[in-house]
């Protein structure tokens, strides 16, 4: 594992997803990343934050994962995309993404973004973003335990 216990981390909707499923890929994640007891607490994007809140809905998530989710939002650090510093790394990303005739969604562009901004270490289990490591911001792929 790359990841040391001090290095901050940007948490991808799929993270998010698996925290709150506490299925075997979020049981491997909060074990191997002890995510809920680093000395800096992750931090996540507000896109996340809209992406997974959309994604309880379609789901269907019922009042126990709502309330998990809303417990694990409560426990991170937001981490508000609209920032400068955030809106000129998603600039430099989107050139990189259209120069390579690449086609990233925007929600990822912007997550990724974010990590830029703040040099944290994107965590996700989505492939999507390997494409940017370890030239543009540093991605740690988790895949998902089925």
């Amino acid at each position: 594992m790359s990841v040391g216990h001090n290095d901050l981390l940007l948490l991808d909707t799929t993270i998010l997803v698996h925290w709150v499923r506490q299925d075997r890929t979020g049981q491997h994640l909060k074990n191997n990343y002890t995510l809920d007891q680093r000395a800096e607490k992750p931090l996540f994007s507000t896109i996340s934050e809209g992406e997974i809140v959309g994604l309880a809905k379609c789901w269907k998530w019922g009042e126990q994962k709502r309330k998990a989710l809303a417990t694990l939002i409560d426990e991170l650090v937001r981490f508000e995309a609209s920032l400068p510093e955030v809106i000129e790394a998603y600039s430099d990303l989107y050139f990189e993404d259209q120069r390579l005739g690449r086609s990233t969604g925007e929600n990822d562009l912007w997550i990724a973004a974010c990590a830029k901004a703040t040099g944290a270490i994107l965590l996700t289990c989505d492939k999507d973003f390997l494409w940017l490591s370890p030239t543009l911001i540093r991605v740690e792929h988790i895949p998902e335990i089925t």
